[in-house]
């Protein structure tokens, strides 16, 4: 992903509700079900970790997430995440497209 889909993302992100969070319960299975039927039907999700009571750090969270759904983290800020992940069959979201090197 370059850094104008990243910027992209982001900017599309801002509106977004916060539609994840993680507790003290840490990443489960249902955390890990929840993320990926979001990002199955929204392409883009914000996330949020309960800093006071979760076991892992939201950078550990997004990864870790995005790992186990197979999507990418595109923004970690204070408590919150942003990670996408392209639906092939019905995509959503029109990234822009790369341009040349230097851009």
């Amino acid at each position: 992903m370059t850094s104008k889909q990243r910027a992209y993302l982001r900017s599309l992100a801002v509106k977004e509700e916060t539609i994840l969070t993680v507790g003290k319960a840490g990443l489960g299975p249902e955390i890990i079900r929840q993320a990926q039927e979001a990002l199955h039907k929204r392409e883009l999700i914000k996330g949020r970790v309960l800093p006071e009571t979760c076991p892992v750090s939201p950078r550990e969270a997004a990864e870790e997430i995005a790992a186990a759904t197979h999507s990418q983290v595109v923004q970690v800020i204070g408590s919150r995440f942003v990670l996408y992940k392209r639906n092939h069959k019905e995509p959503k979201i029109q990234l822009p497209k790369p341009g040349r090197q230097g851009e």
